[in-house]
């Protein structure tokens, strides 16, 4: 799959709320880093903030705003809209950078505004 085509792909999961789906385009030793508590997760921790995400939204939607090609990866910067299980939109906005090898993400650097994801937690 192309480097572009995966990172579509990838989102679509994500916004389908397909756990497994997600997790077949990541490498098993994939590694997903955010900026909020710059701590790296393994592909398992981040399937279980993943599925997290999914029991607290009834909808996922990522309105990606610059998606390029870069060397080893792709660079996707969006904007994240969430509909909370009593109907309020949740709106944050991301940048990643993605590295990608023999068509698996490998790396994900995510800088998201977290703050915008609070009302999740509460």
């Amino acid at each position: 799959m192309q480097i572009l085509a995966l990172a579509r792909h990838f989102v679509k999961q994500l916004e389908k709320g397909d756990v497994d789906g997600a997790k077949a385009c990541l490498s098993a030793e994939a590694e997903i880093w955010h900026d909020f508590d710059n701590k790296t997760q393994t592909v398992e921790e981040n399937m279980a903030l993943f599925s997290w995400l999914i029991s607290h939204t009834q909808k996922r939607e990522y309105e990606i705003t610059r998606l390029e090609e870069i060397k080893d990866g792709y660079l996707q910067q969006h904007t994240l809209r969430l509909t909370t299980l009593t109907g309020e939109a949740v709106t944050a906005f991301a940048c990643c950078l993605v590295k990608v090898t023999d068509g698996k993400i490998t790396r994900i650097e995510e800088y998201i505004n977290s703050a915008a994801l609070a009302v999740l937690s509460e």
